[in-house]
């Protein structure tokens, strides 16, 4: 990009006098700029062309001249990043853009938010991270998981109006009497990104390859066989019956891209643009179920500061601000409410820990201070005696026990559970029990090599649209539970799951669910520690926005009024 040497070249003559006037040769000034005295010439020129500065030679090889400048480095920056934004020019904005964290958010502040821009009506959130690679399978991150299923789409959909999954690329499906065989009939005009028409071959291609995946393969354990029996029908052959199906393929992480192109699916928004500095979302306009009001969304990575020894990744921005977060006089709370999700303290049995320890040790949880005093923002997180509303911790009579002198806890992200994890250790040093403390750099935990030695072990539990559901996903596909359990009891309750999900009625399933769970935290292999607020604020004029169960909100819903002329 020229304009953003120039303007670097700029800066070097600027910065040498701090913006006064200065007298200087031709070559003084090529070499402040590290070019050619030829080059400084035509440099000056354009310069002086642009208003940016006047310059007033002499003369004779040698001779210096004077330079006066007309406009700040920074201002003249603004200038052309306000200019690049309105023309759609994403990549010379970010280039322009190149500055400390701090300084980025304070340019980038003014085009935050929604704005319609070149005849666009676009909605730029600023986000604290790079957002990780939409990769096939479980994702960590929730903005990720929100992204999927903006741009991919599904056989089935949850949406916020049903708890039950509803069509998506099927209009309807119906399954056999005995529940092994399901037909999803898919709808004829359903059309790729790149245009091209969709074909139920490119569907069952993409199924077969998420069902190669180790963790989509146990979620998926039923299905023996997924054909095309008719141009526009695929028909899913169980071994067993498996009545949370059309909830599986509603999952983010059954959303279906292209089997020749990944980033290419058939949601909402189309993927533009995907990088470290800049994530770029346009209106899908042969989107099958509707018509987004908004052209574009895009995510302005400005990171943050953290704690180095927590990585890069520890914040956990449950209470987004769309535009201005600086001056949040302007922004209006727009959604607000609890998360169904949870962080959770896992205690493993058998191995230091006896059951009435163990259940000491929910109890000092959440019969003691400890979560009321943890030393975090006011209003982030609140303590939880439910694992979900009404799927109560069970009430034991008190356990005296003592504690082993020494345990191990092992962590991943968000960062609140750093909090926890030294609350607790003060909190077990004063009863004699030393607690060694490990953090595990990640939101998941996939890769962790000591999740099989620690005794206590907490982490974050994402809830997806049907709450039930994504926990019994849980249970049989995250790497907690194998290395937690003993393998008869891990066999065992991957057992009691199959029988749970042949029961064909919701709620019966559900309540059988529960039971699992119950269990589990009867036994004190499991307890939630609290939940978080989930906000969002806006400034005036971007509507339509409704929180969803992962404190996101659709993007196809949005919308911005039309500006007065």
């Amino acid at each position: 990009m020229r304009q953003l040497n120039r303007l670097n070249q700029y800066q070097r003559l600027w910065q040498s006098s701090g913006g006064a006037s200065q007298s200087a040769s031709v070559t003084e000034l090529a070499a402040r700029c590290f070019c050619s005295e030829r080059h400084m010439r035509t440099l000056l020129r354009q310069m002086q062309e642009a208003g940016w500065l006047s310059w007033s030679s002499q003369s004779g090889r040698g001779k210096r001249g004077t330079l006066h400048f007309h406009a700040a480095p920074d201002a003249l920056r603004s200038e052309m990043l306000e200019q690049a934004l309105k023309t759609g020019q994403q990549q010379n904005a970010l280039a322009l853009a190149q500055l400390a964290p701090d300084d980025l958010r304070t340019l980038l502040n003014p085009f935050l938010g929604g704005l319609w821009q070149n005849e666009t009506p676009t909605l730029r959130i600023p986000y604290y991270r790079p957002l990780e690679p939409l990769t096939p399978g479980f994702l960590p991150g929730r903005a990720e998981q929100h992204l999927a299923g903006q741009i991919f789409s599904g056989l089935t959909r949850f949406t916020s109006d049903s708890p039950l999954p509803q069509g998506d690329l099927a209009h309807h499906w119906n399954i056999s009497n005995d529940g092994l065989r399901w037909r999803f009939y898919l709808r004829s005009t359903v059309r790729w990104h790149n245009g091209d028409a969709l074909k139920a071959e490119q569907l069952q291609a993409r199924l077969q390859m998420l069902l190669t995946l180790p963790a989509l393969r146990k979620l998926f354990d039923s299905v023996t066989h997924i054909e095309v029996s008719h141009p526009w029908c695929l028909t899913f052959t169980l071994q067993r019956p498996d009545y949370w199906l059309a909830h599986r393929l509603a999952s983010y992480a059954a959303v279906l891209a292209h089997p020749q192109h990944p980033h290419i699916g058939t949601g909402a928004f189309r993927l533009a643009t995907f990088s470290r500095e800049l994530v770029r979302l346009e209106c899908h306009d042969a989107w099958h179920l509707g018509h987004p009001l908004l052209q574009a969304v895009e995510f302005w990575i400005t990171p943050q500061l953290f704690e180095q020894d927590l990585g890069t990744s520890c914040r956990h921005p449950v209470q987004i601000a769309i535009g201005q977060a600086d001056e949040l006089q302007y922004l209006q709370p727009v959604g607000n409410s609890i998360s169904l999700g949870f962080c959770y303290l896992a205690l493993r049995p058998g191995a230091r820990l006896s059951l009435a320890q163990a259940r000491r040790l929910v109890q000092i949880i959440h019969s003691t201070s400890l979560l009321q005093t943890l030393p975090l923002d006011e209003n982030l997180v609140t303590p939880s005696r439910e694992l979900l509303p009404g799927w109560h911790i069970p009430r034991w009579s008190s356990q005296n026990v003592p504690l082993p002198e020494k345990l191990t806890l092992l962590y991943h992200l968000p960062v609140e559970l750093h909090t926890m994890a030294e609350q607790l250790k003060c909190y077990l040093a004063r009863l004699g029990c030393e607690l060694t403390v490990i953090f595990h750099d990640s939101k998941s935990w996939e890769g962790c090599t000591q999740l099989a030695s620690a005794d206590l072990l907490m982490g974050d539990r994402l809830i997806g649209e049907t709450a039930a559901y994504t926990l019994e996903q849980w249970l049989r596909c995250d790497p907690l539970w194998p290395n937690l359990l003993s393998a008869p009891q891990f066999a065992h309750l991957q057992a009691t799951l199959d029988a749970v999900q042949r029961q064909a009625d919701e709620q019966q399933r559900v309540n059988a669910l529960r039971n699992v769970f119950s269990k589990l935290m009867d036994e004190a292999l499991l307890t939630p520690l609290f939940n978080y607020h989930y906000r969002i604020s806006a400034p005036p004029g971007v509507e339509g926005i409704r929180l969803n169960t992962r404190g996101w909100f659709d993007f196809a819903e949005a919308w911005l009024p039309a500006p007065e002329r």
